[in-house]
């Protein structure tokens, strides 16, 4: 029986991109592995149809949080000063990151099961600025909350300060607003919303931020990268496996109808996990209007703690997630990214029919 995973990353492989694993071992200092870096940025930017004279995506061998680290790190300069809004765990590890560099910051932090407070933070930016940065997290998958990066890129406009976010769960499948949100730079990864492995993470960030771009970190410092891959160049020996994965999720992406239809499917899914569920009595944590289309946040069904709900699911077949901290007494995750049917969703209903007699 396969299992399919219903975490929020790594994601169930489609056979194709599975396959592309098994393709040549390739030296890095190979004319055939810098085409297949620059097929990689090219069609990183055509995600979001993005003008290569002004971005660049630039190519790391990193989980998601290695991208994050790599974009706060380098990009607020030495003499910015970040304000991170925060209201989740990953908001937490943005302000972990900062303080770890040194770099001069803030945290707004909000209660985890609501949305950031513009006016409050309009406040902070008005008052304990200049903030050259802000840095949010677009879907913090801490509650399945997708944060409104127009809000807040429009405050970061008014304000003279530059958006910083980690779409490592949006990237692929959420609308984002380079221009309109006022967007420096966005971190993600290959394993989530565009169906590739894990080790292959980027940053796409504004050619301007890279030029003002600081280098405080080795292994990690975005400028370098950047020159370096602009020439057909890598510093280092990178994930090849992983980027040949990479490339065939995103031509399966492009061929598949893009974002608008990754987008469509994920809705339905989670639309069919919502409503199957709350059918049976099981209520997800926030309206799907608040909700991202890829992950979606659930109470536990009464009398039924964490730990054997997933294991009855996995022994048919599911692996779902945990709520994280506290949470993980109320609530439990599922994720339709990745190679799942609606069908699949039909089948795990039933799995919980089972649970509940």
């Amino acid at each position: 029986m396969k299992t399919l995973l219903l975490n929020p990353g790594p994601v169930t492989l489609s056979e194709r991109v599975r396959q592309s694993l098994l393709q040549p071992d390739l030296c890095h200092r190979e004319s055939e592995f810098y085409d297949l870096q620059d097929e990689a940025r090219r069609r990183l930017l055509s995600v979001y149809e993005l003008d290569p004279n002004k971005w660049s995506a630039v190519l790391m061998t990193a989980s998601g949080t290695g991208a994050v680290e790599s974009m706060i790190a380098s990009l607020v300069p030495h003499e910015g000063k970040l304000l991170v809004v925060q209201n989740g765990v990953y908001g937490e590890r943005i302000a972990s990151i900062a303080k770890q560099y040194g770099i001069e910051h803030v945290v707004h932090a909000g209660d985890w099961m609501s949305a950031p407070d513009a006016a409050a933070i309009d406040r902070r930016l008005a008052t304990e600025g200049p903030f050259s940065h802000v840095a949010i997290v677009h879907h913090e998958t801490t509650t399945g909350r997708l944060n409104d990066l127009r809000d807040i890129g429009a405050l970061c406009r008014n304000h003279g300060s530059r958006l910083l976010v980690d779409a490592v769960s949006s990237f692929g499948a959420e609308t984002i607003e380079f221009d309109r949100a006022n967007i420096a730079a966005v971190a993600a990864t290959a394993n989530k919303c565009l169906h590739g492995v894990p080790g292959a993470s980027f940053v796409i960030a504004a050619n301007d931020a890279i030029e003002r771009a600081a280098s405080r970190t080795y292994y990690l410092d975005l400028p370098r990268l950047a020159r370096m891959q602009a020439t057909r160049n890598t510093p280092f020996t990178p994930s090849v496996h992983a980027y040949y994965a990479l490339v065939e999720a995103l031509r399966e992406f492009e061929e598949e109808g893009g974002l608008a239809a990754r987008h469509a499917r994920y809705a339905a899914l989670a639309e069919q996990v919502r409503s199957g569920l709350a059918a049976r009595g099981i209520e997800s944590i926030l309206p799907p209007e608040q909700s991202s289309v890829v992950l979606r946040a659930y109470r536990l069904p009464q009398g039924i703690a964490y730990d054997p709900l997933h294991d009855a699911l996995k022994a048919h077949g599911f692996v779902i997630y945990a709520g994280q901290g506290d949470l993980s007494k109320i609530l439990f995750r599922i994720s339709t990214m990745g190679d799942v049917a609606a069908t699949d969703i039909e089948r795990l209903l039933q799995a919980f029919d089972g649970l509940m007699r």
